[in-house]
């Protein structure tokens, strides 16, 4: 049956290579469909419950994805007036960024203060040329005296301080946030050059967003040419002519068109993780080339003409070739059930892509081969150091079992020590800005991380009564007292401050209004006198019957976080129980994300690891050798995450989903070496000796060339700026390795002791 297909597509070689070409350029039209996503919630799905909150949050508040300008003077005095001048004209510059909906700063800052009976409200900085020495420290003394300011806008230390703007994306394009981003980055350089005293960097969530497309073409632009230039090199080296390398470069070139032209049909999004999915597929469509090359050459050198030594080379690897693109394909899969739709992704284009590459090896690849002259009748390059590094293995076969096997179970010990942590700011490594200048700020003027608690009060203008505003002030000061704690941005500080002015500014009065009329009567005077812009929309609903209290943070690991969420919440429920809370925000989102995700991959490795054992067994016809060839295909990845125990020990999103995206690589180099083994024994009918032999002989130096390119493209991979990918890239790399030594080293041997010396 297979002879009869290999046939006919050599006999029908250029209508084959015809109607695939067409068929690419048909899949590759869908690649101008496909488009860079620039917003974080692109990591969590639709019912994420996280995310959901979040969106209520939003939806009640106003939304808070922003930029700050991070300002730091030379001279280290913010409240000089060269300095103030410099806020002060990016304060006005910024409400001229796109979909800008507040800016904060030291300069506009609503101060509050009392003339007899009235209420004054107005910017603390507004002449700023007319300050006197006087001014400036009353300014200062202002400001470090407004809970409101301090670790927000400005530093203890009065050397930094920021202009926070508030942005709301429409969503509606995927131009919008890069469009407000560069605006802000215009306005930097401009006040640069304006005030060359001072330095400037941008932060916030908008500016996060925007990092993620921007590290996703600094990638493309670096890791892809750099994973070309190693794979033609390797196929060259290897296959000692041209012609091989050139057609196993043209298909994989071809598996990666179709993949991401499927994707642009199918509406996906590009994001870091999927735009990783092309170097993997580059690396995997190699190994299926190169097994059916290496063979056609080795029955060449035998003394068989082209096409017959390629219809054997289809005969004898196309099962093989086959199951490992099966098994690879379901490891891709089950990303699918990943939290992450970022990896559904990258797991379906990635399925697409190793799909692909099976169909173009078995057509695409012996059409052209026949079609293009064959010179070399040479083995290819290390077979003979192969078959030496048999012998040893034979030779030292219980030895090498032992060795082998406790040495892995020991690593294996290791891997409860892992544990989970992710800090979605570290997302990116220090080569990128956005993570510099993250670092900078959080040293020295504010966290950029933060979690909003939503207090809900039982009735409309509920946030006016004494009781509840009470409740909220004794959370506001339980949670400054935490040492997680950077800044609370809470509705009281106001009441407090206003209750004051109202009493001739009487420090002694600086504390809640004890009658809910009053509060109320405070509140819409102060309303009434906030500019544009300035209102409190951002602290209290539409109906005054909740409040936000916004929480700035250190920058945590996850498991930091989720420790905060639940104290945090606990204490409510402990002290207020009658009072409905909630807690969101991107920090939350990312703690939970990680976990989620474990739990969820757990299943999917799961369900994958039973799909590729019945596709084993049933191929190999023997549940013995489908069971035996588990044993290589698990170990693998138990033992890379004790040797990262060892070395890191932290475990986020990204290495979560590591397991069952290997499980279907690793299968590749056990089903080869086996199928070689079980044709050996059942056509040829040796031992297992010689089995062992034979497989080391006739696919060995195929196994190696693969892995050593695997390894290599996730090596690549490794490199990248975004950390998701590299430290994927990384990890899988060490679990390739390992899969390669222990198909050599304790497979064979295992063979050995359990088949022994029966034909």
């Amino acid at each position: 049956m297979i002879e009869k297909f290999a046939h006919w597509i050599i006999r029908q070689r250029y209508l084959v290579v015809l109607a695939v070409i067409g068929a690419v350029v048909a899949a590759g039209a869908g690649m101008p469909k496909l488009s860079l996503s620039n917003d974080y919630r692109m990591f969590f799905g639709e019912d994420n419950p996280q995310l959901l909150e979040f969106e209520r949050m939003q939806n009640t508040f106003n939304k808070n994805d922003n930029i700050l300008f991070v300002i730091t003077p030379k001279d280290g005095k913010v409240f000089s007036v060269k300095t103030l001048k410099a806020v002060q004209a990016i304060t006005e510059a910024a409400w001229q960024i796109p979909f800008s909906t507040r800016v904060d700063s030291i300069t506009n800052y609503q101060h509050t203060y009392a003339e007899e009976d009235d209420l004054i409200v107005g910017n603390l900085v507004d002449d700023v040329e007319a300050l006197t020495a006087d001014d400036l420290k009353r300014i200062q003394r202002i400001a470090l005296n407004e809970p409101m300011m301090v670790h927000r806008l400005i530093s203890p230390d009065s050397q930094y301080t920021g202009v926070n703007v508030n942005v709301q994306i429409p969503g509606k394009s995927l131009s919008e946030v890069p469009e407000a981003v560069a605006h802000a980055r215009a306005i930097k350089t401009e006040m640069l050059e304006k005030f060359p005293d001072i330095e400037i960097r941008l932060v916030g969530l908008a500016v996060m967003n925007n990092a993620f497309p921007e590290a996703s073409q600094q990638d493309a632009m670096t890791l892809y040419p750099l994973a070309l230039a190693f794979i033609i090199a390797t196929l060259f080296f290897l296959l000692r002519g041209y012609s091989g390398a050139l057609i196993c470069f043209v298909m994989i070139i071809m598996s990666i068109i179709v993949a991401m032209g499927v994707s642009g049909w199918m509406g996906v999004m590009l994001s870091p993780p999927v735009l990783s999915a092309p170097i993997m597929i580059l690396t995997m469509a190699i190994a299926n080339g190169v097994h059916l090359l290496v063979s056609m050459r080795h029955e060449m050198a035998l003394g068989m003409d082209k096409i017959t030594a390629m219809v054997e080379s289809i005969r004898i690897n196309f099962q093989p070739v086959f199951v490992t693109s099966l098994t690879t394909i379901l490891g891709f899969l089950s990303l699918n059930f990943s939290d992450a739709p970022p990896f559904h992704d990258l797991g379906n284009i990635a399925a697409i892509g190793v799909a692909t590459a099976f169909v173009l090896s078995v057509t695409f690849l012996p059409a052209m081969v026949i079609i293009m002259p064959t010179h070399s009748r040479k083995e290819v390059i290390g077979k003979q150091a192969l078959g030496n590094f048999g012998e040893f293995v034979i030779k030292h076969r219980r030895s090498l079992l032992i060795t082998t096997t406790v040495g892995s179970l020991a690593l294996v010990t290791l891997v409860p020590k892992n544990e989970l942590n992710d800090v979605f700011v570290e997302y990116f490594d220090q080569t990128v800005e956005f993570r510099r200048d993250s670092d900078y700020a959080a040293e020295h003027l504010t966290g950029v991380y933060y979690v909003d608690y939503a207090l809900r009060a039982s009735e409309t203008g509920g946030i006016s009564d004494p009781g509840f505003l009470k409740k909220a002030d004794q959370f506001s000061e339980y949670l400054r007292s935490l040492p997680e704690v950077i800044h609370v941005h809470t509705i009281t500080d106001t009441f407090k401050r206003l209750n004051k002015n109202m009493h001739g500014d009487d420090p002694a009065w600086y504390r809640l209004p004890d009658e809910r009329e009053m509060a109320a009567q405070y509140l819409l005077l102060y309303e009434m006198s906030l500019p544009y812009g300035l209102d409190l929309n951002n602290q209290i609903d539409i109906s005054k019957s909740a409040t936000k209290i916004a929480v700035t943070l250190n920058t945590l690991s996850s498991n930091e976080i989720l420790e905060l969420e639940q104290s945090t919440q606990q204490w409510l429920q402990t002290n207020f129980p009658e009072i409905e809370s909630s807690v969101s925000g991107p920090t939350i989102m990312f703690a939970h994300i990680g976990k989620r995700n474990i739990n969820s991959m757990l299943i999917g490795t799961t369900v994958a690891l039973i799909l590729i054992s019945a596709v084993l067994i049933f191929f190999m016809r023997s549940l013995k050798y489908g069971l035996i060839s588990l044993i290589p295909n698990l170990l693998p990845a138990a033992v890379a995450f004790g040797i990262w125990a060892l070395f890191s020990g932290q475990v986020g999103l990204a290495l979560s989903v590591v397991t069952g995206m290997t499980l279907g690589i690793v299968v590749d180099d056990t089903v080869h070496f086996l199928s070689k083994y079980i044709r050996a024994r059942r056509e040829k009918n040796m031992n297992a000796e010689e089995a062992v032999r034979y497989a080391f002989n006739s696919v060995g130096i195929a196994l190696l060339v693969t892995s050593v390119v695997l390894i290599a493209g996730f090596m690549i991979l490794a490199q990248s700026h975004f950390v998701l990918n590299s430290e994927m890239g990384l990890l899988t790399s060490i679990i390739i390795a390992l899969a390669l030594v222990l198909d050599f080293t304790l497979l064979p041997p295992l063979l050995m002791k359990l088949d022994g010396d029966k034909k």
